[in-house]
């Protein structure tokens, strides 16, 4: 099993894209596991859930579950497979249920 932090992220935090604000939040949590980078996951109701839009691509990690991903529509096109959520996370991370992370070299996540 991974070592698994999960703490609510200090400050505000803010998701941009494609010359967009795709979200702000203030209740985001961050993901810190074995010595990966720390991850930082919104909140859904934080999110412009209309910027993204549901990807075929999905994926498996033992320790957290199922993850569905998503595209961010812009206005320069496509991003493809930009985000990522576990919408029924394991019991150990169920915390994360909810949350939408982005991959950083797709977007900019940054502490305000």
């Amino acid at each position: 099993m991974a070592d698994i932090t999960i703490r609510r992220a200090p400050g505000t935090w803010v998701v941009r894209a494609a010359g967009a604000v795709i979200g702000e939040s203030a209740e985001c949590l961050e993901l810190l596991e074995d010595e990966l980078k720390p991850v930082v996951y919104f909140p859904r109701e934080d999110l412009g859930m209309a910027f993204l839009e549901a990807s075929p691509k999905r994926t498996h990690c033992p320790w957290k579950g199922d993850a569905e991903h998503f595209h961010i529509a812009g206005k320069s096109g496509m991003i493809e497979d930009a985000a990522w959520s576990y919408p029924e996370p394991s019991d150990d991370v169920a915390r994360i249920a909810g949350y939408v992370a982005f991959y950083p070299s797709k977007v900019t996540v940054e502490q305000l």
